[in-house]
């Protein structure tokens, strides 16, 4: 069922990891030797509960050649023919390649799509479900860049949520999400259908992403507000041009110099986004049998007012909740793109 040498293997390295940090490494090593041991040990974990139900099947078969311990062995025996297919398909999942992004922070960028105010307002809404949901798993929220419209609606943002595995939560949520509604400034009652593009983004540290100065262009511009003492009337707002890519990111706080620092983050992050794309477009095949997780023009999710209703698209979800959807309760959405993903890739193992 599973290569022995590998199961073999990773037990001896998480041994090797964990004898190294019992008696201390080097600060610069701590990190990496951390992340790799915490990485590693629900694997181990698995894999020892596998065996064990292994070892105590052998010793079930032994049991029954004794008459006395017979009717005892055959019990275990069938609690164990119970429990191991369960265990196989624990260990599977742990065997699953890693997505080396889910533990980092994501930045999550909010944008209306068609369908003008509504869309804005939608988008809005979104940005709202987000914050809700993350801070009840008590992650960290930082809002980057916010802009907004006269009637409160989203024209753009970008916010930054850090915590245990956050981008491994978030990373389903990139495409376009459609809203079916009777907009507030619909005076008739009509239902429009109007959207919003979410783009969620690991994010990347320095090291990961080298962007040399002769590659950006940096202008500064005075920052637009929505009017009166909310125009910013210093020329501190950034855009950074990266010269390669075209990738064009801006950001227009009170700070120039905050701005430079927060346009250069997302830029690290769409360029390391860029290289992930690509990285996954070389294995085409494997990706056409995974769910859509990165393709921006991509529908989604469907938010269905008047009958209280989401559907996501990708796994033919339907939830009758979506005031609760819109609260930040997210989790079962989520869980369920997970596990057709994590399907889909054992599909492929296998294939």
């Amino acid at each position: 069922m599973f290569a022995q040498d590998t199961l073999d293997q990773i037990t001896r390295r998480f041994g090797f990891l964990e004898a190294r940090l019992m008696e201390g490494v080097a600060p610069e090593e701590i990190a990496a030797l951390t992340r790799e041991y915490a990485e590693l040990k629900p694997v181990v974990i698995q894999i020892a509960a596998y065996r064990q139900a292994l070892a105590d099947q052998r010793d079930a078969q032994d049991m029954r050649s004794d008459p006395e311990m017979r009717a005892l062995a055959e019990d275990e025996l069938a609690g164990l023919a119970e429990a191991l297919p369960a265990l196989e398909q624990a260990l599977r999942l742990a065997l699953l390649p890693k997505d080396a992004a889910d533990a980092r922070p994501a930045l999550i960028e909010l944008r209306p799509g068609t369908g003008g105010e509504e869309a804005s307002l939608f988008a809005s809404d979104l940005l709202r479900m987000y914050q809700r949901y993350a801070e009840a798993r008590g992650w960290q929220v930082q809002m980057i860049s916010f802009s907004e419209t006269e009637l409160g609606g989203l024209r753009e943002a970008v916010m930054r949520i850090a915590g245990e595995g956050v981008f491994a939560r978030f990373k389903y949520e990139s495409g376009v999400h459609r809203v079916q509604r009777v907009p507030v400034t619909e005076s008739g009652g009509r239902i429009h259908t109007s959207a919003a593009t979410v783009a969620v983004l690991p994010e990347a540290e320095e090291v990961d992403i080298d962007i040399p100065a002769s590659d950006i262009r940096i202008d500064t511009m005075r920052a637009s507000g929505a009017g009166g003492q909310h125009v910013n009337t210093t020329d501190s707002a950034v855009r950074i041009t990266h010269l390669p890519s075209g990738i064009v990111v801006t950001s227009a706080e009170k700070s120039q110099h905050q701005n430079r620092a927060i346009a250069m983050q997302v830029l690290r992050a769409k360029l390391y986004d860029m290289e992930r794309q690509r990285a996954d477009a070389a294995r085409a095949d494997a990706r056409r049998a995974q769910v859509g997780s990165g393709d921006r023009s991509e529908r989604i999710r469907t938010y269905n007012f008047p009958q209280g209703r989401m559907t996501d698209h990708r796994i033919n979800l339907t939830l009758y909740k979506l005031d609760a959807v819109m609260q930040g309760d997210l989790d079962e959405i989520i869980d369920a793109l997970t596990a057709a993903d994590q399907a889909a890739k054992l599909a492929e193992m296998e294939a």
